[in-house]
């Protein structure tokens, strides 16, 4: 088989796709700035979004979160989830299939909320994330944002090298 043989029927064109131009924004802009624009789909104002992320993955749990942005924790778990945070439901996959079928109607809350045997905050949690999806673009927005331009083995060698032995003093 030649090489015209496999290039038969093939065919080149002359236009492109344009996919656009990808950008990566460094600039100092504020974590409240950058959450402006979803404020009106988050259940609190930017400011308070704002604090709840940072204090969120500084390594705090939700309700910490939720206490320094003075919110209650279930309005920090709502935030994070719209914002594209993920492993918030307190509802296992199970009880979330319970509360597809009260939500689809198929069953009263009483009857789902006993099925699925959990409280009244975890069930209305639970509900609000199977209603509610992440607004579209917004955790890329925070992923760009929150991330640094530095490198975390570089850093970590700087940090640690008063503790290190130089190559040339081993010789």
């Amino acid at each position: 088989m030649a090489l015209s043989d496999i290039a038969e029927g093939v065919t080149a064109t002359h236009a492109q796709e344009d996919r656009g131009v990808a950008v990566v924004d460094r600039t100092d802009a504020s974590l409240s700035t950058v959450l402006a624009p979803y404020a009106e789909s988050l259940p609190c104002g930017a400011e308070t979004a704002a604090t709840v992320v940072s204090t969120y993955v500084s390594g705090t749990s939700v309700g910490e979160a939720a206490t320094a942005a003075g919110v209650a924790p279930i309005t920090a778990a709502k935030t994070l989830h719209r914002l594209g945070f993920a492993g918030l439901s307190p509802l296992s996959p199970l009880q979330r299939e319970i509360c597809g079928d009260w939500l689809s109607g198929s069953l009263t809350r009483i009857e789902a909320q006993e099925l699925a045997d959990v409280g009244d905050r975890a069930f209305a949690l639970g509900a609000y994330i199977e209603t509610h999806d992440p607004i579209p673009g917004a955790n890329e927005t925070l992923q760009d944002t929150l991330s640094t331009d530095g490198d975390a083995m570089v850093e970590k060698r700087d940090a640690l090298a008063d503790t290190m032995t130089a190559a040339s003093d081993l010789l």
